[in-house]
C-alpha cells in the first residue's frame, strides 16, 4: 500500500510560479510517481512522472520546459515545481503512484491523493 498527500496548491496570477509537494508512505519501490490534473468538464491527463527507484522524469509536451518534477533522495516528497503558469493550467493536481510500463497512462496508477487545486488568473 502506498499513501499520497499533496499540498501546495492555490491561487496564482499568469507567469507565476507554485510547487506542490506529494508527501508519499508506504512501500513505493519500482514504482512511478505522477501527477495529472483534472479541469471542470475535461478528461484527466498526464503532467509529469519520476521513476522512484531510478529517477528518470517524463513530462507532457504542454508543460516541458516549464514544470519540474524531482524527488529529494533523503526525503520522500515529490515535488512539482511549475513556473511560468499559465490559466489553462488551473485545475486540480492529483499525486499518483503505480507500476505499470507507461508512466503516462493513468489507468495504470494506483493510488491516488486527494487532489490539491491550483487557480491561474489572467
Amino acid at each position: 500500500q502506498v499513501q499520497l498527500v499533496e499540498s501546495g496548491g492555490g491561487l496564482v496570477q499568469a507567469g507565476g510560479s507554485l510547487r506542490l509537494s506529494c508527501a508519499v508512505s508506504g512501500r513505493a519501490f519500482g514504482l512511478y510517481v505522477g501527477w495529472f490534473r483534472q479541469a471542470p468538464g475535461k478528461e484527466r491527463e498526464f503532467v509529469a512522472a519520476i521513476y522512484w527507484s531510478g529517477g528518470s522524469t517524463y513530462y507532457s509536451d504542454f508543460v516541458k520546459g516549464r514544470f519540474t518534477i524531482s524527488r529529494d533522495n533523503a526525503k520522500n516528497p515529490v515535488y512539482l515545481q511549475m513556473n511560468s503558469l499559465k490559466p489553462e493550467d488551473t485545475a486540480v493536481y492529483y499525486c499518483a503512484a503505480g507500476g505499470g510500463l507507461n508512466p503516462r497512462y493513468f489507468p495504470d496508477y494506483h493510488y491516488w491523493g486527494q487532489g490539491t487545486q491550483v487557480t491561474v488568473s489572467s
